[in-house]
């Protein structure tokens, strides 16, 4: 990281993203999603995470720093564009599986005299913007804060301080994956506290109930609207493909 990316602000939130790539991302929707579909939704969710997280900084004043961690590189131009229009900060992730990159980041961003580390999945693209304001404050009073997602795993962990053995040992992408967090973290003697629990969108029926909930999130008053009308377009036309297909 750039010296030039230290900050007086002592709290980081961190967005877990990969490029768009047809055929690297969302390949669980596919079939019967193609894999051009499954590029193009994940890039929405990639944006609305994005513009989500700052509209809760803005919403509720918090002062923290937000990064982008990128895979397979911060270089790639979709993320320089992000970096450019969405005024965040990029950074690579490095590891040979899910919790090596999120270790590395979390030892990275301490190292940096950041206090309180955040990092939050793109695949929670409605989540309310007090997700992210709750998390923070609670790891005022606790060591590790996770948002349980509905497939066993979590959307969201945050840490106060290196943890490196949270992440080893861990069968990612099961449903084991939170439960043994929570165990590791019982051991480790952490003080845990955990958040309201969401879905996140692997298969295709996560995406039927994302489909569905976008529907209704459409019929609401704008300001109370949760979707972008971004994604509310696109699932609104994957929705039409899906019935054709089937």
């Amino acid at each position: 990281m750039p010296t030039s990316a230290l900050s007086t602000q002592h709290s980081a939130l961190v967005i877990f993203a990969k490029a768009p790539i047809p055929g690297q991302v969302k390949t669980r929707l596919c079939p019967p999603l193609t894999p051009d579909e499954a590029a193009t939704l994940h890039g929405s969710f990639v944006l609305d995470t994005l513009e989500r997280t700052k509209a809760a900084v803005s919403k509720f004043k918090l002062p923290l720093d937000r990064y982008l961690a990128c895979a397979p590189s911060s270089a790639h131009v979709f993320f320089k564009i992000m970096e450019e229009r969405q005024g965040v900060r990029v950074i690579d992730q490095a590891g040979d599986d899910l919790g090596a990159r999120m270790n590395q980041v979390f030892e990275t961003l301490f190292a940096h005299k950041y206090t309180q580390v955040v990092i939050v999945g793109t695949d929670v693209p409605s989540l309310p913007l007090e997700q992210y304001k709750q998390a923070f404050t609670l790891l005022g009073s606790h060591d590790l804060v996770l948002g349980p997602a509905l497939d066993g795993g979590y959307y969201l962990i945050g840490l106060n301080r290196p943890t490196p053995a949270l992440f080893t040992g861990i069968p990612w992408s099961t449903e084991q994956v939170l439960t043994l967090t929570q165990e590791k973290a019982r051991a480790l003697g952490l003080r845990t506290s955990v958040l309201a629990p969401w879905r996140d969108i692997d298969t295709i029926s996560d995406l039927n109930a994302l489909i569905e909930a976008g529907a209704v999130d459409t019929k609401k008053p704008k300001h109370e609207q949760s979707f972008s009308s971004r994604t509310a377009g696109a699932l609104q036309l994957l929705a039409k493909r899906l019935r054709t297909r089937a």
